[in-house]
């Protein structure tokens, strides 16, 4: 069968370098650092005490008592980005099929704020089993994308896909996948994240994961540099619309960029260590590369997952090389990480966007905070270090990866 073509008409971005897409793209531009001291609660006696936390967000502006009362922090953010993308899209909501959009909206975690606050309480209280009603509903991971049907009428497929880091990767790889075949004419895709509160740090500082530079917080996320010793967290959400590019020109929507290609693989490997070659990654890549039809020196850009952490930027960049070989050092390679920390979940479409947006502006994100080459890594690779580099791009490679050795790319193509 034919497959049709998918094209991304409306962004929505809720970050820690800016509260929409406008103030997101002028952070990424500009090299801002999204990390500081937690305000989320006491960090005091964590090995880690900063986060690129969310700035001036208050869920009153966007929600009344009673529906804040029923949404955890991650839905709440999900909905402010998806209300966004919704309007960037310029549909009309009044005469669009309904039965035709979709809606796959995820987290790696979900409601990790509600489950946390519900036992803290019945631990302090006297063993009556004292819980909300809205404790489920808020928690579980697929209720974002419940909470979308239901505020916009969108009855075609609808539900979460959780694969750690790579979470909203796969949502809008699903998608694509969709509305090729023929599934639906649009879909609401991306993912949201709340995971900074004492038991998500306490989780992954266990882990040694997360970068404990205390006394460089402002410049802890440091991809490829030989002294980054973990990633940042971050919050926020990501949201694309993906549309039928014939339905997206029949109604004479902005087209940002084409959906051209995916790819997904295993590392199959280790519960949180990336393979030390590369094998998924590389896999990734070449299977997006082979859906798009495409070679390798056609790709410009690639927003790397680049979390900062010590093994992970070198099995990376060792797949980078495998795949693209000579093409590797004519690429433009940054991790926007560096800036917004890491949204977990969120990370896929919140990285996808910048792509897009790299895009649009023929403007390479650097990557921050680089001080000191890694010897293992090959520093003749443009990382795009510290400022902002103009450049055609005609198409952007977005790599995620997460926990389980879940692996997902995605190409974004300048519009023909």
């Amino acid at each position: 069968m034919e497959l049709r073509r998918v094209v991304v008409t409306g962004l929505g971005a809720l970050t820690p370098i800016g509260n929409n897409v406008k103030e997101f793209w002028e952070g990424l531009s500009n090299g801002v650092s999204g990390s500081d001291w937690i305000t989320n609660f006491n960090a005091e006696k964590f090995k880690t005490r900063f986060a690129c936390e969310l700035k001036n967000f208050d869920a009153s502006e966007h929600f009344d008592r009673k529906q804040a009362r029923k949404l955890d922090p991650f839905t709440q953010y999900a909905l402010v980005s998806v209300k966004e993308a919704i309007e960037d899209s310029a549909v009309d909501l009044e005469s669009l099929d309904k039965d035709r959009v979709g809606v796959i909206y995820t987290s790696g975690i979900g409601g990790m704020q509600t489950y946390q606050k519900e036992l803290i309480g019945f631990a302090e209280g006297d063993g009556t089993p004292r819980f909300s009603p809205f404790f489920i509903p808020k928690m579980i991971a697929d209720i974002t994308a419940g909470h979308v049907s239901m505020k916009y009428g969108f009855r075609g497929p609808n539900f979460a896909t959780v694969s750690a880091c790579a979470s909203s990767s796969n949502a809008i790889i699903d998608a694509l996948t969709y509305i090729r075949i023929g599934y639906a004419d649009m879909f609401v895709a991306g993912g949201s994240e709340a995971t900074i509160i004492e038991s998500g740090y306490a989780g992954f500082n266990a882990m040694q994961a997360m970068s404990t530079n205390n006394e460089e917080y402002k410049s802890a996320s440091r991809p490829f540099d030989a002294t980054r010793d973990g990633f940042v967290m971050g919050e926020g959400a990501g949201t694309l619309i993906l549309e039928e590019y014939e339905h997206a020109i029949k109604r004479g929507a902005k087209i940002y960029a084409e959906v051209v290609g995916c790819g997904m693989s295993a590392d199959a490997h280790h519960l949180t260590a990336p393979h030390p070659d590369g094998l998924g990654a590389q896999l990734v890549m070449k299977n997006a590369l082979k859906d798009a039809n495409m070679q390798a020196e056609e790709v410009d850009y690639i927003n790397v997952h680049g979390t900062a952490t010590p093994l992970g930027d070198i099995s990376e960049t060792k797949a980078i090389k495998e795949i693209f070989g000579d093409h590797s050092y004519k690429l433009n390679i940054s991790s926007t990480k560096s800036m917004t920390g890491h949204l977990l979940g969120a990370a896929g479409a919140v990285e996808s966007i910048a792509a897009i947006l790299a895009i649009q502006n023929s403007l390479i994100p650097p990557t921050i905070n680089h001080k000191t080459p890694d010897p293992e890594l090959d520093n003749n690779l443009n990382f795009t270090l510290n400022k902002a580099q103009s450049r055609e791009i005609n198409a952007a490679l977005s790599n995620t990866f997460g926990f389980g050795g879940h692996n997902t790319s995605v190409i974004f193509k300048k519009i023909s």
